[in-house]
């Protein structure tokens, strides 16, 4: 059985600040480029291709939480950080939102030129999806965005996101090349979304003489037998416990205190940086280096760098800078031969694990730790969509 899951995602409309945007295109490019460095440019597709991961991804970017958004702003922060850089790093995305996605074939076409591959091959790949998800699965959902992820070796991955206008919600699609057999038989590695009841599901185990009829097929028959583990995104903006893991998010809160980090040798060399940084710089260690077990509470990353809508807490501009100065030294010199920073980092990951069986959270713990980041957050350069965040005293600006 292939990975499946849910997430229900709201839409949300709006486009990513200017502040905000060339940021994720410097940390998603920076993550990305470690951790094709220590595991492949293979990997990162798998990484792409599991839906709780991608939310993580776009959590610890600034995005906010819980948004179908996410998909579109990551997406693109990733085809305009990697695109300039695909020759040496191996890794190619084209397609996006709207008449971007029409342009895929095109893009595909120059690509297979410059690579060496089969233009045909790539193009009938990227137009099966796509069928697929708008004709073969006919459940309510209207794609809008279309990215096709390909390696130089020849992997690929599509991210996909459809509409719902009645509902108004949304649902990606992840296709992984390294886990599809048949494009008719269960083909994606995930679809997320909220299971609104029966839909007709061609590509369902057990459809194939339902594919022979299809001109006679009503769109009400229920063919889906894909057992699903889903993950709800709720409507509300807020961050509650129960989106959370408190003793992993305790655990990264109790390495980063300053005085824990003087027990690590490897994380001498990431002194200098306060507490604040650390705990961004070790939940972005997890997006690296944690393996899909530890991805199931997508909210927990949203306090790396909180969100572009205020919630868990204003995006702490001047955080996320330093993340991705120490991020971007790690990458660098572990290109020319120097991986001690880059060693630390993933050090980060590896003791805050040490410390979650230990953590013990207190009631109303996570209410507190939003509280204090709302209250600190002037001081990191706090900001979202409504503007920069206030002292405390100082009329603050207004959340959903």
């Amino acid at each position: 059985m292939q990975k499946r899951g849910f997430s229900d995602m709201p839409l949300h409309g709006g486009k990513v600040p200017f502040w905000l945007a060339d940021r994720m295109k410097q940390l998603g490019t920076a993550i990305t480029e470690a951790i094709v460095a220590e595991y492949g440019e293979k990997a990162f597709l798998d990484k792409l291709s599991d839906p709780l991961w991608f939310q993580s991804f776009g959590c610890v970017l600034g995005m906010d939480w819980h948004s179908s958004g996410i998909t579109t702003s990551v997406m693109g922060a990733l085809k305009k950080g990697l695109n300039p850089i695909a020759h040496d790093l191996g890794i190619y995305i084209c397609g996006g939102r709207g008449k971007h996605s029409l342009q895929t074939p095109d893009e595909l076409t120059k690509l297979a030129e410059r690579t060496g591959q089969n233009p045909d091959t790539l193009v009938r790949h990227s137009k099966l999806t796509a069928k697929i998800d708008n004709t073969a699965i006919q459940d309510g959902y209207q794609l809008y965005l279309h990215n096709f992820v390909i390696t130089k070796s020849g992997h690929w991955a599509v991210i996909q996101q459809g509409m719902n206008q009645t509902n108004g919600m949304a649902r990606r699609y992840h296709w992984n090349s390294s886990t599809l057999n048949s494009f008719l038989k269960e083909p994606h590695a995930a679809v997320c979304g909220q299971n609104h009841g029966e839909l007709l599901n061609l590509t369902a185990i057990g459809a194939e003489k339902t594919q022979h009829g299809i001109l006679d097929i009503s769109h009400d028959t229920a063919l889906s037998t894909t057992e699903i583990r889903k993950i709800l995104m709720p409507k509300r903006h807020y961050v509650a416990e129960s989106d959370v893991n408190m003793k992993r998010l305790g655990g990264v809160l109790t390495l980063c205190k300053e005085q824990e980090t003087k027990t690590f040798e490897d994380l001498l060399l990431l002194q200098g940086l306060g507490p604040r940084t650390l705990q961004s710089l070790t939940l972005v260690s997890e997006v690296i280096h944690g393996t899909p077990s530890r991805f199931e509470d997508p909210a927990r990353f949203s306090f790396a760098h909180g969100g572009k809508d205020g919630h868990p807490f204003p995006v702490p501009l001047k955080v996320y800078d330093e993340t991705i100065s120490t991020l971007r030294q790690a990458v660098d010199k572990s290109k020319i031969g120097y991986s001690d920073k880059g060693k630390a980092m993933k050090s980060l990951h590896r003791f805050a694990k040490d410390y979650e069986n230990s953590f013990q959270p207190g009631k109303g713990s996570l209410k507190k730790l939003i509280a204090h980041e709302r209250q600190q957050s002037y001081k990191y350069g706090g900001r979202t969509v409504f503007g920069k965040a206030k002292r405390p005293g100082e009329q603050q600006l207004s959340l959903f």
